[in-house]
């Protein structure tokens, strides 16, 4: 299996990693003055699997509290354990596809699409495949996953890590926002309306501190602007990815997380699954993104 694969189209040029995950390693564009990172640019001989420039979440998003979940199914309520899967993790989190090599089915200049044949965490068997098509000024992504077992909640996403420098903002506007506790699983939903510290329907910079929180019913386009780049990033997501997440341990960090998911954390043990989909056997679910770049308008 090939370590990576480059991928050009005119100024730009992508890095994917079919034994990391399936995972973009790193995303630049060249907008007249040589290339300058789109994506957090981490991956190195020892790369971790968050050391790179977007992971593939699937079969579900973020963490799965209690040790598995409850799901009706005819007669009654069956419920499915779901082990840790990272070591430093008490809950598993963000299912098993980024954690697996993925087979490489095609490879051209500009698009590639990769395979995963052996999807399993817990009680879910799956089969997926990702195409990633790079043009002059934007990659875009689609993840489809293919249910193999019997029927469950699925879901996903896409897990970008974008840089971070002095004069990154952030803009999207949203209703919700979960707050989170120490274990970082969700406890309340709060209007934006009550909760300006989290609006960032202007562009604003991320918080100083630590933010780690999912924001439902987003706009589905959200705007980047990094002056210290010359960048201005969009990334624009389709249903089902109604769900964003923003991560960033502190402003100390050279990086933040702005993930495109089809759910809130630890959906599977709230009541309905919300933004889940029962899938059957053979029945599949596709999450599309798009992350494009232009060159900022210093002067606004």
């Amino acid at each position: 299996m090939a370590r990576h694969l480059e991928l050009e189209c005119g100024p730009a040029r992508a890095r994917v990693g079919p034994e990391l995950g399936g995972a973009v390693l790193g995303l630049w564009a060249d907008i007249g003055s040589g290339p300058v990172p789109v994506l957090r640019d981490a991956a190195g001989p020892q790369a971790g699997v968050f050391d790179v420039g977007m992971n593939l979440l699937a079969p579900f998003s973020n963490r799965l509290s209690g040790g598995g979940f409850a799901f009706d199914v005819p007669g009654g309520s069956e419920f499915h354990p779901v082990a840790p899967n990272l070591d430093a993790e008490p809950c598993p989190i963000h299912g098993d596809a980024f954690l697996k090599p993925w087979e490489v089915i095609e490879a051209g200049r500009a698009h590639c699409r990769l395979a995963l044949k052996d999807g399993s965490i817990g009680p879910f068997c799956y089969e997926a495949s990702v195409d990633y098509a790079l043009a002059p000024d934007g990659l875009s992504c689609a993840l489809t996953l293919v249910n193999t077992g019997p029927v469950l909640p699925f879901g996903g996403g896409f897990h970008p890590w974008f840089p971070r420098r002095s004069g990154t903002e952030l803009a999207f506007t949203a209703a919700r926002v979960w707050m989170e506790d120490e274990r970082h699983l969700p406890t309340d939903l709060i209007s934006l309306t009550d909760a300006p510290a989290f609006d960032f329907s202007q562009s604003r910079p991320l918080p100083r501190g630590w933010i780690n929180n999912a924001f439902e019913a987003w706009s589905q386009r959200a705007t980047i602007r990094q002056p210290d780049l010359g960048l201005e990033v969009t990334v624009t997501a389709e249903a089902p990815l109604t769900t964003a997440i923003v991560y960033s341990p502190s402003g100390a960090a050279d990086f933040f997380c702005f993930e495109p998911v089809s759910h809130a954390v630890d959906a599977h043990n709230r009541p309905g699954h919300p933004g889940l989909r029962a899938l059957g056997t053979g029945e599949a679910l596709t999450f599309s993104m798009r992350i494009g770049w232009a060159k900022m308008d210093i002067g606004r």
